[in-house]
């Protein structure tokens, strides 16, 4: 796998490497150790996977200490544009986002590490998104961010007429209102 670095340490994408031939395409996914050599000491436990419509919106979450998560997420179907936003205070890039479009065509990944909050929003018809967490669901630990946010300038690539939200999501603080938010100088690995 090749990892692709981006403008905020730790946020990285990931390309694998792509066997293609008359049947078809092969390629490996994931291995933890070559994602321990190249990325980060994380141990995935648990996966998920979600089907959206154009339009869905989801975003923008994390998990609070105790159950801090690192996420790993790909697209299987159609196309995103997955989008981690750096909320540790203190840190250089704090506020800053990177944004990738990910598909089941470029089948590249995206890797959130801890302290960062995440959301993506659906380019095409339908869309089968898969995700690898290394802390497992937590609800009394949720957080997140609105969506809108002015002040983080997230082009979602869809008006903002077509987006579709959950009623969850619809009532999310911005950054600069938000009770809670990582320490830059905790250590979360």
């Amino acid at each position: 796998m090749e990892v692709i670095k981006t403008d905020i340490d730790g946020v990285v994408i990931i390309e694998p490497r792509i066997f293609s031939d008359e049947r078809g395409y092969f390629f490996e996914s994931f291995s933890q150790r070559e994602f321990e050599e190249k990325v980060c000491k994380t141990v995935f436990v648990q996966d998920n996977e979600s089907k959206s419509s154009y339009g869905v919106l989801r975003g923008l979450h994390f998990q609070k200490p105790p159950y801090t998560q690192s996420k790993l997420v790909r697209v299987i179907k159609g196309a995103v544009l997955d989008v981690a936003v750096d909320i540790r205070k203190g840190s250089p890039t704090f506020g800053k986002h990177i944004a990738v479009e990910l598909s089941g065509e470029n089948h590249r990944q995206f890797f959130i590490p801890r302290g960062f909050a995440h959301g993506f929003s659906v380019l095409t018809d339908e869309v089968i998104f898969q995700y690898k967490c290394d802390a497992f669901y937590a609800p009394q630990s949720e957080g997140a961010l609105a969506w809108d946010d002015p002040d983080l300038g997230i082009d979602w690539k869809i008006p903002s007429d077509k987006v579709i939200l959950s009623e969850k999501d619809r009532h999310h603080c911005r950054l600069q209102d938000a009770s809670w938010l990582f320490d830059y100088n905790e250590k979360l690995y």
